[in-house]
């Protein structure tokens, strides 16, 4: 009668106590080594496989540790950002403010923003209250989430700052609630085509946006 390899193993694991009952043959097994062409004891694979393991988990932590002061670096960011935000009483220069401190900031020298439906007082003579025309505000009413990927042509890439012309965007729609219709938009432009990429994640990006709106939502209702 034949046994195959799983046959055994299903034995081994049905009887762990068959090695104590044979323990001259722990002592005698040598295995071969994954980090070079020799046998070792049982024992020392085992070892080596733990050691291989707390590797893997020190190259995980580090991980987490470096994503860690990375998270803790933006919200920083955000936090002075806000700040600058909140200190700025005169609405007519808060979009100004809101985008200088966005590149100062974050790293962002091509972000613009454009605002329609702004109180005629506040609007005129500014880049960011400059006529849109009627394809952008139905494009900010269909993104339920920031558009991020390639420039491929968009209008509003051409409100940007700077050349070369940005490779990579993030759109995002500025609304007073979620579910109204926008009353503007944020863009933010890369040289760069991995910046902004259609596969990452966007939390951050809506967050800005709300807090955006927040700050600028007023102007449409001041008088």
């Amino acid at each position: 009668m034949q046994f195959s390899e799983q046959d055994i193993a299903n034995y081994l694991g049905s009887n762990p106590d068959f090695f104590e009952r044979h323990a001259e043959l722990l002592a005698g097994l040598q295995l071969p080594s994954p980090h070079g062409n020799r046998a070792v004891s049982l024992q020392e694979r085992q070892m080596e496989m733990v050691r291989d393991k707390v590797r893997g988990l020190e190259h995980r932590l580090a991980e987490l540790m470096r994503n860690a002061a990375d998270n803790e670096a933006i919200t920083n960011k955000l936090f002075d950002w806000t700040a600058v935000l909140m200190a700025e009483t005169d609405l007519a220069r808060r979009p100004a403010v809101l985008l200088a401190a966005l590149q100062s900031g974050f790293d962002l020298p091509q972000s613009a923003l454009r605002l329609w439906g702004v109180a005629p007082a506040l609007a005129a003579g500014h880049d960011w209250s400059a006529d849109v025309g009627a394809d952008i505000p139905v494009l900010a009413n269909s993104l339920s989430q920031p558009y991020c990927g390639a420039n491929a042509g968009f209008e509003a890439a051409r409100w940007l700052p700077g050349q070369p012309p940005a490779q990579s965007l993030a759109l995002v729609a500025l609304r007073a609630q979620p579910g109204t219709p926008a009353f503007g938009m944020l863009v933010l432009g890369s040289m760069h085509a991995d910046r902004f990429r259609a596969d990452m994640g966007t939390a951050f990006l809506e967050r800005l946006g709300q807090l955006c709106a927040a700050a600028l939502h007023p102007l449409l209702n001041a008088t």
